[in-house]
């Protein structure tokens, strides 16, 4: 099975920084995207920022010039570096990927998206 494993949330204050990271489990998850969407309380969630696996990123327009979103070498780990965050960054960031699994011949491979389970974070004064 394929799991997210999510990692670097917390308390910080505004103007700090936090790196979150995502490593995702060993599995035949042939894996193409990865990202990091955030969901505050009583908001919908929202895209943070993707990577292909080829590096190309895209970046919300409220997190352009502040964060920075990376993949390993490997291609199943995920990093988001957050630079001078703002109370509104304060949510629940959850760890995304995108990729294909091939369960059989017979079967072919088949679209899979995996969440993670959330890592809070929460920036205040």
């Amino acid at each position: 099975q394929v799991q997210l494993a999510e990692s670097g949330g917390g308390l910080v204050q505004p103007g700090g920084s936090l790196t979150l990271s995502c490593a995702a489990s060993r599995s035949r998850f042939d894996i193409n995207d990865m990202g990091w969407y955030h969901q505050a309380p009583g908001k919908e969630r929202e895209l943070v920022a993707t990577i292909t696996r080829d590096g190309a990123t895209n970046y919300a327009d409220s997190v352009k010039g502040r964060f920075t979103l990376s993949r390993g070498s490997v291609g199943s780990t995920l990093w988001l570096l957050m630079t001078s965050l703002k109370p509104e960054d304060t949510a629940v960031y959850l760890c995304n990927a995108k990729g294909t699994v091939t369960p059989s011949i017979e079967s072919g491979p088949r679209f899979l998206e995996v969440w993670g389970q959330g890592t809070l974070v929460t920036v205040s004064s």
